[in-house]
């Protein structure tokens, strides 16, 4: 008896200790992820974020809305791109739902996440040119509340944060109150703007208008069916050309960076598919500095000073530059960097003179999506010093 109470006493002993260990143990490793959490999560304070989150409807009815938003992407791309806060660096966030499709799950209210906040212009327009459109219920209230709940908003104030729906059923209907929704979005300082694909008058009598008002948002009501027209201006055919010859500068690496080379390509067709003028728009983004590859491109990449070439292992790079040392690779990256910007001067420069053609051969104002967002984007956006300026 004597000996098996030792041997109890032994046991316990044993297991406190490996106890105490293993929580030390587990303590250091919450810390250690803690620790990560902060420093990934860290903004820069010289930063200002544009997040806008779209929430399009894509029942059957919407096709003409999603057309638009394809035909526009790029426009609206390139006049955000125009933004100032003081001395501040602007970066653009979008994310992308859908709702109201029948081919979504029913237990996520007809709802899906088509992309969570993405600076990558490349996959925003894979993802919104893959939409496809099916009779379903609009339920306005729960895909603002989803958007609210999954994405990674911004805590600082200073930032533009902006929910965009559109759609053109009841704002009432679905299982989360609208008005608690948004609600929800006023408290977090994320403005609801509502675009009704309609009578703007049918749009106040089911409650876009209110859903808007609550956030101090802007109500729009739009001709969804209208069909994007491109202006054609003498300078597009030289902007294509300098299209080709910056695509020639990029230079992938990693796992993915072929895959990518291929989306840009993709991307290039979806705007050509349009029209040339489309293509010439979303040129114009790509000398932007929304328009950055870092995490594919060595040029991109080594413009942020944490970015090491030498850390790349040879066979993530193209075969044509595995046999090269480290002094010709970046040789190499620098002559193709000082190429690169001088194309985008150029394209900049040609596009100054095509915004000037487009303005006096515009005969009306649009009343269409693209007009609808960069309305209530710029009228909100001076609300916390952002301003715009070609």
């Amino acid at each position: 008896m004597k000996r098996f109470m030792i041997c109890s006493i032994l046991s316990l002993l044993t297991y406190t200790s490996c106890t105490a260990k293993n929580k030390k143990h587990s303590e250091l490793i919450t810390h250690k992820e803690k620790t990560h959490e902060i420093h990934t999560t860290k903004t820069d304070p010289n930063t200002r974020h544009i997040q806008v989150a779209l929430l399009l409807d894509t029942s059957n009815s919407m096709d003409g809305l999603i057309d638009q938003a394809k035909a526009q992407l790029w426009e609206i791309v390139n006049e955000l791109s125009y933004a100032k806060c003081e001395h501040n660096r602007i970066k653009l966030q979008i994310a992308l739902y859908e709702y109201g499709n029948d081919g979504l799950p029913s237990r996520e209210g007809f709802v899906r996440q088509v992309l969570p906040f993405s600076e990558d212009l490349d996959e925003i327009s894979k993802e919104l040119f893959a939409l496809t459109t099916n009779g379903g219920n609009e339920y306005c209230g729960k895909v603002i509340n989803t958007s609210i709940n999954q994405l990674d908003w911004k805590k600082n104030n200073d930032h533009l944060k902006l929910i965009f729906i559109a759609g053109n059923e009841p704002f009432t209907q679905g299982p989360v109150n609208y008005t608690d929704a948004a609600t929800d979005a006023l408290e977090k300082d994320i403005t609801i703007n509502t675009i009704f694909c309609g009578n703007y008058r049918q749009g106040i009598d089911t409650m876009w208008k209110h859903g808007a008002d609550i956030t101090h948002g802007e109500y729009s009501a739009i001709d969804h069916n209208q069909q994007t027209v491109h202006i054609v201006t003498p300078y597009d055919d030289i902007i294509l050309q300098l299209n080709n010859q910056l695509n020639d500068t990029y230079i992938y690496y990693g796992n993915r960076g072929a895959q990518k080379r291929e989306l840009q390509r993709e991307q290039d067709s979806n705007a050509r598919g349009y029209s040339a003028a489309n293509a010439v728009s979303r040129t114009i983004s790509k000398s932007s500095t929304f328009y950055n590859n870092k995490s594919w491109d060595l040029i991109d990449a080594s413009e942020d000073e944490s970015f090491e070439v030498e850390e790349v292992a040879k066979e993530e790079l193209p075969a044509a530059l595995r046999e090269k040392s480290k002094a010709e690779l970046k040789q190499y990256i620098a002559e193709k960097s000082k190429k690169r910007k001088n194309i985008q001067q150029k394209i900049r420069d040609l596009n100054e003179k095509r915004v000037g053609y487009i303005k006096n051969h515009s005969k009306k104002e649009d009343t269409n999506l693209e007009a609808a967002l960069l309305n209530a984007i710029k009228k909100q956006g001076q609300k916390k010093a952002f301003t715009w300026e070609k």
